[in-house]
Parts: structure tokens; sequence; C-alpha cells
């Protein structure tokens, strides 16, 4: 069906592709993911354009203390998204986190560069006598940093883990972690919920008091809804997140009756 409202296309200024969704910044790195995945566009229904973010990969990303290198190719690919024609952008790694402040004052469209922006939310929706967990992939790697920059305060209701700390999630470790890849990276779908679902429901069991879970890594969203069935509290991922920033900049239309 047509759009009815639509009746006269005019260009934006710069602007080069239209009817655009959200842009993705991904790592300049080589693995799949499966549908959920941010890197997985199959699996949402809306719009995605990917943009490759040159020389970041995860080690950069991640695991190096100086990170200002890979700042300039960052801005890079967001305005590029931006110039293509996307409505908003969004990064591939909730680590990308350390960069939101400098990303949305690059560009003139909304920036959503971590799952970790719903963390302020998900606190004031469960109050202050709770808690929210924070599930990361690799938890040693998270600084003070990362959470300043997506609002998080310091010290505040929530409490952080690591689903790859204690090498129990051996499929992840197949396609993200440097030394333990396999060749090519792959992983299998039931194993790695089966390990996933362990560590994320220990993780909930050591804190009576959470009432709501963030899951920082865009690979986790193919298990959240197994997730929550099992410990029944919301659950906030890349997957919210998206949904919510399309709906943002691309607000739907209202069909009913009285």
């Amino acid at each position: 069906m047509r759009d009815s409202n639509i009746q006269r296309i005019e260009a934006r200024p710069g602007q080069q592709a239209y009817g655009m969704g959200l842009g993705v910044i991904l790592l300049d790195d080589v693995y799949p993911g499966f549908p959920g995945d941010v890197r997985n566009a199959s699996g949402y229904p809306f719009p995605i354009q990917y943009e490759i973010v040159n020389g970041v990969d995860i080690k950069k990303l991640v695991v190096d203390p100086n990170k200002i290198m890979c700042l300039p190719p960052l801005i890079k690919s967001a305005q590029k998204l931006e110039k293509l024609g996307c409505r908003a952008i969004i990064a591939e790694c909730g680590y990308f986190a350390y960069f939101q402040r400098e990303i949305a004052s690059s560009v003139k469209v909304p920036v959503f560069m971590s799952s970790l922006l719903q963390v302020p939310t998900a606190q004031q929706l469960i109050g202050a006598n709770r808690v929210v967990g924070i599930l990361m992939a690799n938890s040693q790697y998270v600084t003070n940093h990362h959470l300043e920059s997506v609002g998080i305060k310091i010290g505040s209701n929530y409490v952080i883990g690591g689903a790859m700390d204690d090498m129990r999630c051996t499929q992840f470790d197949h396609l993200w972690t440097e030394g333990l890849r396999t060749n090519p990276p792959a992983a299998d779908y039931a194993q790695a919920e089966s390990e996933f679902l362990t560590v994320a429901v220990d993780f909930y069991k050591q804190h009576p008091k959470m009432g709501a879970m963030v899951l920082e890594c865009t690979g986790f969203p193919p298990f959240a809804r197994a997730l929550q069935r099992e410990i029944g509290i919301p659950i906030f991922s890349w997957g919210t997140l998206m949904d919510y920033a399309y709906a943002v900049v691309v607000h739907r239309e209202y069909y009913g009756h009285v």
C-alpha cells in the first residue's frame, strides 16, 4: 500500500538516499551473527544500512586501553551514514559507549552507540531499592568512562557481570575471542543458548534485588527471550534499543476504530 500522505518529494540538503532506516556502524572484523544479532539484518523489520569502521576491530575497541585512535574513523563512518540518509545511527558493539558523546556531536541525526543507554531508564523503572544487572561480554574491559558516557551515574543501583569472564561461553569465544576463534569463526545455536542462559541465570541469582537486566553485547539478543522465560524480569537489549530508535525517528501511524 502506498502512503497517501506522500504526494510530493523534495531533496533534503546533502542527503543521497531516501526511505532509509537505521545506519549501523560495524566493526572491521569477520564473524557471523544469528538472527537477532545486530550484524544480521534479516532479524529486523525495518531498513538497515551498514558501514564498516575501517581499522577498528574488537581488539582495538574493547581490549586496547588507548582508544582515541578509534575516534576519527568512527566519525567518518557516522557522517557517511548520515549523508546517505539514515534516520538514526547505531553501533555494533556495546563498548562503543565510550564514544557516545563525540559521535552524537559529530552528526545531526540521533545516535545510539550502546545498549547501555537503556540503563538509566531501567533504573528509573524499577526504583532505587532494586538493581539493574548489566551483563557485559567481558566485564573486565568496561570502565567508568564507558558508563558515564551513556548517562549512568557511577555507584548507583546497578551491578555488572560478564558472560565470558570465566570461559563459560565457548561458542562466543569461537566467534569473537582472539586465539580462540575457529577458522572460520562459527557457533552452534543450541550450545550458545545453553551456555549463555547458564551464566545469565547465575548472574541473576547472585543478585536477589535485580529488577531488570540490560544485555550489553550485540550477540546476546537472539537468546533474550529465552532468558526472560527463565528469570521473568524486564530484559533490555540491542533489539529493544533498535526498535525504540526506529520508532522515534519513523513514528508509526495508528489505525483502528472507535
